[in-house]
């Protein structure tokens, strides 16, 4: 009996438990780097503002305009999985990624920098949802909390972001000055992107990342056959809603704090580190998804999203408040919040389509948040920073709670 080029039998797997999550690890990784790397816009934004001149509105917009990019790659990742292989989308998309972050250092414009940022999202989208698509079948008996592991790595980033980042940039500002030390800076995880492209090429092997094993052996009941399907509309709008909210507040908090409120650079930097310390609890948020039903998850994580994001703009708040908020906005948005709407995506499709499912989220959230730098801007330029943030980090979560309620947990896949 043949067997796909992309499946294997139990039989001919020579890897072991341990083999496998190391190479899961090393992917982990990978994903840490990425995600650091989407920070840095946002902390490097005022210095890249004051070299190229660019208005306060073009500054969010390139915040999060890489989004777009994770948006427009999310089916195309897909169909590239279905024709090829997991390993192969994912170095291409490092590689791609690493590219592009390089570009940023020698675009001249503001149209040239919005482009590469779109490229770079395009390479992240590629291994974002070639992950998700792993995550989901060899993990697949605890498919949410394996999403989950994945999802740490989004709060490691911030993390890695918060302490690195004002390293890199203290070190280049005293070699070759303050206006430019962030071109390095950036320059930086573009070769460790390449570095690690060549270790996943050398190290994973097919056997795990391209494993079907786990979703053979488990009966491939409920989902559905297709996006067209009521779960699958409504989470598309909730995750477009979710992208807006998140990538608002990371694109644009740090230079809130420094350009509005005069922050120090560091202590703004390290209020996203602290965002990120609460997206570490993504496991444990993974694993409520596994025990408890996507719709309950989802509006309970949804409603603390709105409440953090009611007080996080106010200006009258401690360093200390905006701290514990941070961390809280971590907890319920990525830890809780993303990591579920990643879960209840994949169950509203068959086990054997997650791939699919996969895509729809990493499109459906990275569309939203393309727009979410600009549109918190463009409100508070209208009117007020209070105002903008009522809108996108209130308004948009209670939203997604009030649609969460038409999920139909009978019609996922089990």
């Amino acid at each position: 009996m043949s067997q796909s080029p992309n499946s294997t039998s139990p039989a001919d797997d020579s890897g072991t438990k341990t083999a496998a999550y190391a190479m899961f690890g090393l992917l982990l990784v990978a994903y840490i780097l990425m995600s650091a790397d989407r920070y840095l816009m946002s902390a490097l934004g005022v210095a890249i503002q004051k070299t190229l001149s660019f208005s306060d509105q073009e500054r969010g917009t390139l915040a999060t305009i890489f989004t777009l990019g994770l948006g427009i790659g999310g089916l195309p990742a897909g169909w590239m999985i279905a024709k090829s292989s997991r390993k192969t989308v994912m170095i291409a998309g490092i590689l791609i990624f690493s590219a592009a972050t390089y570009y940023l250092t020698a675009a001249p414009s503001f149209s040239s920098m919005f482009a590469a940022l779109v490229i770079q999202g395009f390479g992240m989208a590629m291994l974002a949802t070639s992950m998700f698509a792993l995550a989901g079948s060899y993990f697949s008996k605890n498919r949410v909390a394996a999403l989950g592991a994945v999802n740490v790595c989004f709060g490691l980033g911030a993390v890695v972001a918060g302490k690195i980042n004002p390293v890199l940039l203290a070190h280049y500002e005293t070699s070759i000055g303050k206006e430019l030390s962030w071109q390095p800076t950036i320059q930086s995880y573009a070769i460790f992107g390449v570095v690690l492209a060549v270790l996943i090429a050398l190290i994973v092997r097919p056997w795990f990342s391209e494993t079907r094993a786990a979703t053979q052996q488990t009966a491939d009941v409920g989902g559905a056959d297709s996006v067209k399907n009521r779960n699958t509309m409504l989470l598309a709008v909730m995750s477009v809603c979710y992208g807006l909210t998140v990538y608002g507040f990371i694109g644009t908090y740090v230079s809130y704090l420094i350009h509005d409120l005069q922050y120090d650079r560091h202590d703004a930097i390290n209020m996203l580190a602290w965002f990120g310390y609460g997206s570490l609890l993504s496991i444990f948020g993974g694993m409520l998804g596994d025990r408890l039903s996507s719709k309950a998850v989802i509006i309970g994580s949804s409603l603390g999203v709105a409440v953090m994001g009611y007080f996080l703009y106010l200006p009258e708040l401690d360093a200390n408040q905006r701290l514990a908020l941070c961390f809280a906005f971590g907890i319920f948005g990525p830890a809780i919040l993303y990591t579920n709407l990643a879960g209840a995506h994949i169950k509203s499709m068959r086990r054997s389509l997650s791939r699919v499912g996969s895509s729809m989220f990493v499109t459906t959230l990275y569309a939203g948040g393309a727009s979410g730098g600009f549109l918190i801007s463009y409100i508070a330029d209208q009117s007020s920073w209070i105002n903008a943030s009522r809108f996108q980090l209130t308004l948009l979560p209670l939203l997604c709670a009030v649609l969460a309620l038409g999920l139909r947990q009978d019609q996922m896949s089990k």
